[in-house]
């Protein structure tokens, strides 16, 4: 049992011996590499930085003796040997040779460290070799100096050679090391070889516990340990399942809030929130992570909070409304209540419904029936006044009786005119108005309608003026765009004084074609503009039923430039008159025409909207 084992541990000791000793003759190469790098850069700086010293002057016309101290003076320094040769090869100066001697070197222009400078691009040479002068192994470094010439640097490999071996001693002393651990580690790998198994089944469980439901059972030869791992994995792959299971809820209950028209707030026992859907964020102009954060600091809304700390007290639904006063109004129906655990409340949800559109609905009914009843209230009442007095037959003149007959006729006929408009805005937005677009020439329209009102506009003294760039063409529908220029320059004649001027403008600009109609009338204060066309409204109401205006011309007007693509406007000065533009897309001829129908959600006023 024992003796096995040993056999192994020293056959791989072997091995493992050779392998080392072949890593180490290779990593003590490239030490010797590196170490002949540094020594041949530090040489190197130090020739170059003589042949700065030399201030560009030619070796061979240099005084010997400055020559002679430089070179001594450089090798003390820097603790190498210096020597600097002339372009022909002559020895000028040598740190280590002096006086008479000097003559005596042997001419250098052959040495391979020379021939390498004075040929290299760089101008260096390098060379390693055992000097005839010194009687050294030196390492040689030339580098080409100005004028011809080298100057060369040298070291000896003594301490290249030392720090290698004992680099080398270091080595064996490791691998000796190594074999010895890995007999004397014998005992306690064979131990930890047996008790592996255990270790894994162990770590497997410990995944398990930690959540990491993957693991996978180890492979051993003891049967009891495989059971034990075995009925680990297929707990873990139960746990997996019924994880899946409550993911997969917890993404359609997500899918569910997102989807939901209602902002949905959940939030624990001390008002920090668990759970808020996009809908409530956007209720509440909410933005980046709130979840795990106070309510207030999250959703920043003191209704709120008051709201759910109130269902979380009283542990009922609490219903309340909420004005929201920020860039966009808007009224919240909020339903609160809390949700118990077993034995006590975790936590309280709200639900947030916009009730804003509702309530404008609402609002936008009440006015209705409100403006149209009093619309109808006023000729009603006065065709059955004088009918009742026709009936009681009192004594009248046939002039009475024809005078009450005309006024009867005359509201009769503004109850008529108010039931078109009305049933004229009915059929805009019930999606049964179809409109024709196709090319219209703008200004032979205005110009029709303007021959057509001549007698009216002769009889109240009202000038007419058009001013048209270019011949523009609208991509519209005749009829509709006739009754909006009718509504819109029927009204300017109404409400301009006598000796007054109407003004048509009809100009292309890039894709779209704009008309304006502008008065010199009565005008519009500024807080009427923004209602201006809304259903029956009216700035001076006795002047428009004088005038016989049934309060529904510019929301018919809004709505047909709306449904041909348009957008309409109004400027507008008291006691100055009052200027409507409006632009239709542009056409060209030949365009094919469309039918389009009218949506039901145009001609809403700024409040509907």
């Amino acid at each position: 049992m024992i003796g096995s084992p040993l056999r192994r541990a020293a056959a791989f000791a072997a091995a493992l011996t050779l392998l080392l000793v072949g890593f180490e003759q290779w990593a003590l190469r490239d030490l010797r590499h590196e170490e002949l790098a540094r020594l041949d850069g530090s040489l190197e700086r130090t020739a170059r930085t003589l042949t700065e010293a030399l201030g560009g002057a030619s070796l061979a016309e240099a005084a010997p003796e400055r020559l002679a101290e430089l070179a001594r003076r450089a090798a003390g320094i820097a603790e190498v040997r210096v020597t600097l040769i002339d372009a022909a090869g002559v020895v000028r100066a040598d740190s280590d040779v002096y006086g008479t001697h000097l003559a005596a070197i042997e001419n250098h222009g052959g040495r391979e460290e020379v021939l390498d400078a004075a040929a290299s691009a760089d101008g260096v040479g390098r060379a390693t070799r055992t000097s005839d002068t010194v009687v050294r192994e030196l390492r040689y470094v030339a580098v080409r100096a100005p004028g011809g010439g080298v100057v060369r640097v040298s070291r000896s490999l003594d301490g290249v050679e030392a720090r290698v071996a004992r680099a080398r001693g270091h080595g064996l002393a490791l691998i000796g090391f190594a074999a010895l651990g890995v007999v004397a580690l014998v005992p306690l790998f064979h131990w930890l070889f047996h008790q592996r198994p255990l270790r894994e089944v162990r770590r497997m469980a410990e995944e398990v516990a930690e959540g990491r439901l993957e693991a996978r059972a180890p492979r051993t030869r003891d049967r009891e340990l495989t059971r034990i791992a075995a009925s680990i994995q297929r707990t873990a792959a139960q746990l997996r399942a019924r994880l899946r299971e409550v993911m997969q809820e917890e993404q359609q209950l997500r899918a569910v809030l997102e989807a939901m028209v209602e902002g949905v707030l959940v939030v624990d026992a001390r008002g920090q929130i668990l759970l808020a859907n996009s809908r409530l964020r956007d209720l509440f102009d909410v933005h980046g992570e709130i979840t795990g954060r106070p309510l207030l600091e999250g959703v920043r809304n003191a209704d709120l909070d008051a709201i759910l700390a109130e269902a979380a007290s009283t542990h009922e639904t609490v219903a309340r409304t909420v004005e929201l006063s920020d860039a966009r109004p808007r009224t919240l129906q909020v339903l609160a209540a809390p949700f118990p655990g077993e034995g006590e409340r975790i936590g309280t949800v709200a639900v947030c419904h916009d009730t804003t559109e509702l309530m404008r609905l609402e609002e936008v009914r009440r006015d209705f029936v409100a403006n149209a009843s009093h619309e109808l209230r006023t000729p009603l009442a006065a065709i059955r006044g004088f009918a009742e007095t026709l009936l009681d037959g009192a004594t009248l003149t046939p002039e009475d009786q024809k005078s009450y007959l005309e006024v009867i006729n005359r509201h009769a006929l503004r109850l008529s005119n108010i039931v078109e408009d009305l049933l004229e805005l009915s059929t805009i937005e019930s999606r049964t108005a179809k409109l024709e677009l196709r090319p219209v020439d703008v200004s032979t329209i205005a110009r029709n309608w303007i021959a057509d009102s001549q007698l009216r506009l002769e009889e109240r003294r009202i000038e007419v003026r058009t001013r048209v760039e270019g011949s523009p063409l609208a991509l519209a529908d005749a009829r509709a765009l006739d009754q909006i220029l009718g509504n819109l320059l029927d009204n300017a004649m109404k409400y301009s004084e006598p000796g007054g001027q109407v003004t048509v403008a009809i100009e292309e600009r890039r894709d779209r074609v704009r008309i304006s109609v502008s008065d010199t009338g009565i005008g519009i204060p500024p807080g009427d503009l923004g209602r201006i066309f809304e259903r029956f409204y009216r700035v001076d109401r006795a002047r428009s039923r004088a005038l016989g205006g049934t309060g529904l011309g510019l929301s018919i007007v809004k709505h047909l430039v709306q449904a041909q693509g348009g957008d309409i406007g109004v400027q507008s000065e008291v006691g100055r008159g009052s200027t409507f533009t409006f632009s239709l897309p542009a056409a060209e001829e030949g365009h094919e025409p469309e039918i389009v129908e009218v949506p039901t959600a145009l001609g809403r006023s700024p409040e509907e909207a």
